[in-house]
Formats: structure tokens, C-alpha cells, sequence
């Protein structure tokens, strides 16, 4: 059973992440690129210095909804996950350094994506029975497109929640118990006998405490973030940075490697990759699964925010992926690469390969950082997608399901905690190219809108 299983999702995600998806996801990129006359450039200065004012501008949110910045902190905490440490090295293992570049590129043109996503998702938002401002890819398809469109909605929702206990719930939850295991062991507080026990007690924790966060509210939601994000993200920066500077030297032959790999990653890994394909299958695949642009998840977060103006949310669409992958992902894979460690070509690796990049650098005393920041990087991620779930939920059926739906998700922390994941990580990658799909053909219908409501704010009238 569990070999058909792998065989199918082995045969969809290859669809999947294949040359359509490939096709798709570059091809709406780089036509809203060239639509907004490249936004993310012309603009760049302008998104930066307004989200950074929002970040020191103290504001209550109204009832239902999040403040701006605590909007942009749900979604990075989505985004800011394991997909920027596990995400990365498995890119680089399997698609040599040049995935970094392919990573950069649907990064440049994924931030006019996730602004679009963003834009779209305020102009078209609705208030639930409770009064909630809800919205995301299933609203701007059911308010923005007519009827026989609207199986998209569904589509998305659907694939939505079946996404979210995989790469929401339990491959983070693993992630926390393998780098908390690894901090425990190092330092022989527990032995490799206790490890099960270690990860039953760690699930029941992290059950409780989503479930805790979850249930308190959107409000609780968006105070926990706008903590938690900034936090883990200058830790981890600092740290990373800091390999960097060490290995100074190695930084020139590493950027050579990123570029020349991308082009010819034969060269650089001595033959076992050969496709400049396959190179930039992974680095798209990895940098999209990181910083979720064109999966329209982001802007599930970004419609609770208390803002009457879509694009000045949009912009924060910008400042997202830019953080997320041109700053965070560039920095797991610079630890990777200028830390020296061997890297086995051409098979998988997870979190373990960043970790031996600090550890090979700092000294195994680093192990407890490391451990720290990849569980405030998955546990933020956890709550993220509870928000995500809840509404792609609610929208297949009402707002009576989310408590219920909230406890279930909750409780698949014990599962992702004491269960081999190995497949649930690839079911969970295929989950997410699913979800691309109904979102990007949306957003390339609606396109002509996010030009209209872009070019109003820009020229005065939207900024009223």
C-alpha cells in the first residue's frame, strides 16, 4: 500500500513541479512584472520605507481583523520556516549550488506575484458571520471572477486543508524534535533510548500550545507573531552572517559555484547533477514551497489586516519575499556552501545539513541556538497555517467548523512528532504545486485589476 502511495504522488508531483508548473509559475511571474513595469523594482525604496514605518507605528486593530504589521508577521511566520533551512539544503543537494540562483530568480519575479496575491486579496474580502474580515485566492476568485470560475475556489480551499496538516503541522513538529533531539543528545541529556519518549512529551507540548494560540482568536494569533517573527528572524540572520564573515574567503568561489552551477551544475558537482533542468525545478520548487508566492497563502493573513488601502498591504507582498528568500534562504545556503562541509550530491538532505554547516564553523556548543531557532522557525510556521486551514475550512463549509478543525490540527502535533515523515514531506510538496495551480490561473485572469488598483494608488486616487 505505502509503495502505490509513494508511486502515485511520486507520478503527480512530477507533473506537478514539471515543465508546465515551471511555465506557470515563471510565465504569470514575469507577466505582472512587465504589466506593473516591474514594481519591484521602481517601487522597491518605496515598499521597504512603508512597511518598515509600519513596523514602529503602534495602532489597535478594530475588532475581526489584525493591525498591518501583525498581518505581514502571520504570513512571514508562515513563510519563515523550515523551508528556509531544510527547504534550501535539500535544493542544493539535489540541484547543486546553481538552485540558489534559480531560487533568486522566482524570488525577483515571485514579489510581484505576492503583491498582486495581497492586492487582490484586500480589494475583495468580505466580513464573516462573526464578523471577521476574511478573504484570499477563494474569495478573489468567488467576488472577482464570474461563476464558471468559481470550481477554483473550491479547488484551492480543498487542496488547502489537505495541505495544511503536512507542510502546516507535522514535517514542522519533526523538525522541532529532530533539532531538539540533536541539542538533548549533544549535550547527553537524553540518550538514543529515550528519544521516543522525548518526542511523545514534545508533540503533547506543541499540541497544546498551538491549540492554546489557535483558539484565543485572530487577535491572540497576530499578538504571538508580531513577537515571535522578528525575534527568530534577527537571530538567525546574526548567526548565519556570522558564518559567512569566518569563512570570508570561501565567498567568491561559493557565488561562482551558485552562478556557474545554474547554467552548467555538472561542473560544479563533479557530474552527479547534469540537468540545468533539474537545477531549476528545485530551486523554484524549494523557493516557492519557502516563500509561498503564487500559492496565495500569504494573502489569506494579509486580508485580516485593518487597512482600507490594497495595494499599501500589497507592498508588504514585496517586503516578504524579499526577506524571506533573498535574505534568509541566500543566507542558509552561504552557511551551507562557505562552511566547507561535504555535501552528497544527488540525494536529499534536510535541516541536518544546515545544522553541520554552524556546527562545523561555531563548534557543536552552537547545536542549542540552531535547535532554538528551527523551532521558533516551524512552531511560528505551525501557527500560520492554523490560520490558513481554519479559513480555507470555513469557506468549504461555515465558521462552526473552525474549533473543531483547530483541535484536530492541534492534535496532529503528537502524530508529526512520533511518526517517520519521509513521505509526507513529498506528499506535502505536491500539495502545495496543487495549490498553485486554481491560484495562479486566477491571478492571471484578474491581472488587469491588480494593474487598474495599482496604477490608481500610485497616481493619487487609491492613496485617499
Amino acid at each position: 500500500m505505502l509503495e502505490t502511495i509513494t508511486a502515485i504522488n511520486s507520478a503527480v508531483n512530477s507533473f506537478v513541479w514539471g515543465i508546465p508548473a515551471m511555465v506557470c509559475i515563471i510565465g504569470v511571474g514575469l507577466l505582472l512584472t512587465i504589466r506593473t513595469n516591474f514594481l519591484q523594482v521602481r517601487k522597491f525604496p518605496y515598499a521597504i520605507k512603508t512597511t518598515i514605518g509600519r513596523v514602529f507605528r503602534k495602532k489597535e486593530a478594530s475588532d475581526g481583523s489584525m493591525t498591518p504589521f501583525q498581518a505581514v508577521c502571520t504570513a512571514l511566520a508562515a513563510t519563515v520556516g523550515t523551508g528556509n533551512i531544510a527547504g534550501v539544503a535539500g535544493a542544493i543537494a539535489i540541484g547543486g549550488p546553481g538552485a540558489v540562483f534559480w531560487m533568486w530568480v522566482s524570488a525577483f519575479l515571485g514579489m510581484c506575484t505576492k503583491f498582486s496575491e495581497v492586492t487582490l486579496a484586500i480589494h475583495f474580502r468580505e466580513r464573516n458571520a462573526h464578523g471577521d474580515l476574511v478573504g484570499g485566492p477563494m474569495y478573489y476568485i468567488k467576488n472577482g471572477l464570474s461563476k464558471h470560475w468559481h470550481w477554483l475556489a473550491y479547488a484551492f480551499a480543498a487542496f488547502g486543508v489537505l495541505t495544511v496538516f503536512g507542510t502546516g503541522n507535522a514535517t514542522q513538529v519533526n523538525t522541532i524534535t529532530t533539532a531538539v533531539n540533536s541539542a538533548l543528545t549533544n549535550y547527553n541529556i537524553i540518550g538514543e533510548s529515550s528519544i521516543n519518549t522525548s518526542n511523545l512529551i514534545q508533540g503533547i507540548l506543541i499540541a497544546f500550545l498551538v491549540g492554546l494560540i489557535l483558539l484565543g482568536g485572530i487577535k491572540r494569533i497576530g499578538r504571538v507573531t508580531e513577537r515571535l517573527v522578528p525575534i527568530m528572524a534577527l537571530l538567525y540572520i546574526v548567526l548565519a552572517f556570522g558564518v559567512v564573515i569566518i569563512n570570508i574567503e570561501r565567498l567568491p568561489e561559493v557565488f561562482s559555484s551558485i552562478i556557474y552551477g545554474a547554467f552548467n551544475p555538472a561542473a560544479v558537482t563533479g557530474g552527479v547533477v547534469g540537468s540545468v533542468f533539474l537545477s531549476m525545478q528545485k530551486g523554484v520548487a524549494r523557493g516557492i514551497f519557502s516563500n509561498e508566492a503564487g500559492l496565495g497563502t500569504g494573502s489569506i493573513a494579509h486580508a485580516c489586516a485593518d487597512t482600507q488601502k490594497p495595494v499599501k498591504q500589497g507592498l508588504f507582498g514585496i517586503f516578504e519575499v524579499f526577506t524571506d528568500t533573498i535574505v534568509i534562504c541566500t543566507l542558509t545556503a552561504l552557511v551551507i556552501l562557505c562552511s566547507g562541509i561535504s555535501i552528497q550530491y544527488g540525494i536529499d538532505a534536510g535541516a541536518d545539513l544546515t545544522i553541520r554547516g554552524f556546527t562545523s564553523t561555531y563548534g557543536s556548543w552552537i547545536s542549542i541556538f540552531t535547535a532554538i531557532a528551527l523551532c521558533c522557525f516551524a512552531f511560528s510556521t505551525i501557527i500560520g497555517w492554523g490560520l490558513y486551514g481554519a479559513r480555507c475550512i470555513e469557506f468549504l463549509f461555515n465558521e462552526k467548523i473552525i474549533k473543531p478543525f483547530m483541535v484536530v490540527y492541534s492534535l496532529v502535533a503528537i502524530l508529526g512528532a512520533t511518526v517517520n515523515l519521509g513521505l509526507l514531506w513529498s506528499i506535502a510538496e505536491t500539495f502545495n504545486g496543487l495549490m498553485s495551480i486554481p491560484n495562479l490561473i486566477a491571478v492571471f485572469l484578474l491581472s488587469g485589476t491588480v494593474v487598474k488598483l495599482t496604477k490608481e494608488y500610485f497616481t493619487g486616487e487609491g492613496r485617499k
